[in-house]
């Protein structure tokens, strides 16, 4: 599959989604545009290698083999409880959000949600906060990161960035022990 015959960049072929990635937002050369970019189909990815280069579909779940694929089967199982750099606790969601609604459902979701971290970067960001917003813009409800950064906005007046990311990050702490949710890389 070439890159041109590809609809999707943005969306993992495994389910993640790369607009809440932090390599998504790197800056320079070594910026990823998304798994399906060509800075990423020039990396070693087994699930490139398999699904685009071999076989030519975009995603796992395209192959009539994936139910009994064990290299997918175990990266699912990862997932569930580990993350490498980048966030998989809602990849078993993504992947049912895609195949009860479609592609393009969820790919509107993940740029609203990209929206989100993308506006919490420029304002609430002091230089060591990108992994963790991506996380929470990943993890939390887009209800609950709306309400969060209008509470931190009006709360935050006047500050100065480490300041007003404080305030972000307790704000976002407490949402998540609400919700039982990990804003951190689980190793």
């Amino acid at each position: 599959m070439s890159l041109s015959r590809i609809k999707y960049p943005e969306i993992g072929i495994c389910g993640l989604s790369c607009r809440l990635c932090p390599n998504y937002y790197t800056e320079g050369k070594s910026r990823c545009g998304g798994c399906k970019s060509e800075y990423r189909m020039g990396a070693g990815c087994p699930f490139i290698t398999c699904a685009v280069k071999r076989k030519g579909i975009e995603f796992c779940w395209e192959c009539a083999e994936s139910a009994a694929c064990e290299m997918w089967q175990k990266h699912r199982a990862f997932s569930r409880e580990h993350d490498t750099f980048v966030c998989y606790q809602r990849l078993e969601q993504n992947i049912a959000v895609i195949q009860q609604h479609g592609v393009s459902v969820f790919e509107e979701t993940q740029r609203i949600r990209e929206q989100w971290l993308r506006e919490v970067l420029s304002d609430f960001n002091e230089g060591r906060s990108k992994r963790y917003y991506c996380i929470a813009a990943t993890v939390l409800a887009i209800e609950e990161l709306d309400a969060a950064l209008t509470q931190a906005k009006n709360e935050t007046t006047g500050l100065s960035v480490k300041e007003k990311s404080k305030m972000l990050h307790s704000i976002l702490n407490a949402i998540a022990e609400k919700n039982h949710a990990c804003l951190s890389l689980r190793k």
